[in-house]
């Protein structure tokens, strides 16, 4: 089960955010959509398949929000954060960088 959590904004959407053990760091994955459900669908059309998000422990935050708000797919991933890490430098990617190559694309 990856950590994650969800912000409802005011519009109605929903930004899911989601911690993923996709290499040995992991990633944070970012995705907007109108409620919960389509957010992991649009994950598991991606070919992420066991995506689930179970109670609110990791919810984005407001830079998170911003971030994918201002990317013309909305969803978006970078590393995941170390536990007790300060502020990330590393830059967003759109999720075709992540799964480029990968098996989980085709």
């Amino acid at each position: 089960m990856a950590a994650g959590g969800f912000c409802k904004l005011p519009n109605g959407s929903v930004v899911v955010a989601l911690n993923l053990p996709y290499d040995a760091a992991g990633v944070r994955v970012l995705v907007h959509a109108r409620n919960r459900a389509r957010a992991l669908t649009r994950l598991r059309n991606l070919g992420l398949r066991a995506i689930y998000l179970r109670g609110n422990t990791a919810p984005p935050t407001p830079d998170e929000i911003t971030a994918v708000l201002h990317h013309p797919d909305g969803l978006i991933w970078r590393t995941a954060p170390a536990p007790g890490d300060g502020v990330m430098t590393e830059l967003w990617h759109p999720i075709r960088a992540l799964l480029r190559g990968s098996a989980m694309a085709r």
